[in-house]
């Protein structure tokens, strides 16, 4: 059985208009090719322009190594290499209805873009889980490095799998003189397959994200300062630095929902009602859906500019060259120490915590980053812990 595989160009080839004429329904003018080509070539560069920034600030900077960060690294990653290695093949394919780039290559398109898509979603899913334990559970031990190395190992190795069949039935044909990438699946596989996938590479993780990010938003939203000033002080500033990072994964999960829902409709529509793929303007919804999938690669990096200081100072640095960017120490600091304002901040926490204990020793263990959660007399307050409130 041949079914259009998701992530794949589902048009198939028609017959003849009429005796008349040699055009099919999947011709267009010049224009309107080169109009889309400028629109997909505007998402890669920004995506790999971005996403190749988010790396190098990370892995560049020992602040930003933190296992959190290493998952947004594996986030960009696998948006950096979809930008690269399936937005411009593929819509080459959708323009032109023809695949020009060998068997080899069409195993390959047919396998790396569920790998990818898996790996991005899964990771969003990991910083979730990841948060949901800091905050909710905060004296649990935070992931290790190593840790974090195998649960990204994991993600890969399960994308891997999961998207194996693609490149096993994946297969070179010819029609009417023209070469298509398609997939053959035995009997019915290929529709339950199709199913599953959106199922493990979208509805599932959203699920998950949704009830953690939920769990998290009501801890930190309806959570009570503790009495003393200097630890409400403290407090009030680590509640805010989590509450930014949990907005600004909200604004990326959101985002990457949105602009796969139309993809994956797409797609369930045309499990149940094949002959939607022979519709007059199919070709133009299939390089719309296709083109706001895509540009969920190149999102991520904005977002984080525009919501984290950190990652903004590391853009600035990134692109100092610029005539129009302005990089300054504070910026460097931001990336290569805790920022001025929690330096500053830690210090006057210290000389008041030095008066306070020679007026009154006995309250000298009342301002301590480590103290159990019988320290806080405010009910709804949440325990503070001795790691940094967020990893951005």
């Amino acid at each position: 059985q041949e079914t259009p595989p998701p992530f794949k160009v589902p048009l198939k080839p028609v017959e003849i208009l009429s005796q008349c004429s040699s055009s099919t329904q999947f011709t267009q003018p010049g224009w309107r090719i080169a109009l889309w080509a400028i629109t997909y070539s505007f998402i890669v560069i920004t995506s790999i322009v971005g996403n190749t920034t988010i790396i190098w600030i990370i892995l560049a900077h020992r602040r930003m190594r933190t296992a959190t960060n290493y998952f947004i690294v594996n986030l960009a990653l696998s948006d950096l290499l979809m930008s690269a290695f399936n937005t411009i093949f593929n819509f080459i394919y959708a323009s032109h209805n023809v695949w020009y780039f060998g068997e080899e290559f069409c195993r390959f398109q047919n396998w790396f873009p569920i790998t990818a898509v898996f790996v991005s979603i899964y990771s969003m899913t990991a910083v979730a889980a990841e948060r949901y334990v800091a905050i909710i559970h905060p004296f649990k031990p935070r992931l290790s490095a190593g840790s974090t190395r195998v649960i990204i190992g994991i993600i890969w190795l399960v994308a891997f799998g999961l998207a194996f069949p693609q490149c096993f039935y994946a297969e070179i044909t010819m029609d009417n003189g023209a070469m298509k990438c398609i997939v053959v699946w035995p009997d019915d596989v290929g529709s339950k397959y199709h199913i599953a996938v959106i199922v493990l590479i979208y509805l599932l993780p959203l699920m998950v994200m949704f009830v953690a990010y939920s769990i998290i938003g009501v801890t930190l939203w309806s959570s009570a300062a503790p009495g003393n000033h200097l630890n409400r002080v403290h407090y009030e500033h680590q509640v805010n630095a989590k509450k930014k990072f949990v907005k600004t994964m909200v604004v990326v999960v959101i985002i990457f929902a949105v602009c796969w829902l139309p993809y994956h409709i797409y797609f369930i529509l045309g499990s149940f009602k094949e002959d939607i793929y022979q519709q007059k303007y199919i070709q133009q919804v299939y390089l719309a859906v296709f083109l706001l999938a895509m540009s969920s690669t190149m999102y991520n990096p904005i977002i984080y500019c525009c919501l984290n200081q950190r990652f903004r100072s590391g853009f600035k640095l990134a692109f100092r060259w610029c005539p129009c960017i302005k990089a300054t120490e504070k910026d460097k600091l931001k990336l290569m120490s805790p920022s001025l304002y929690q330096t500053t901040h830690r210090k006057s926490r210290t000389t008041s915590f030095n008066t306070e204990t020679q007026l009154n020793e006995k309250e000298k263990t009342s301002f301590t980053l480590t103290q159990s959660p019988l320290s806080f007399p405010a009910s709804g307050s949440i325990p503070i812990h001795h790691a940094k409130a967020a990893d951005l």
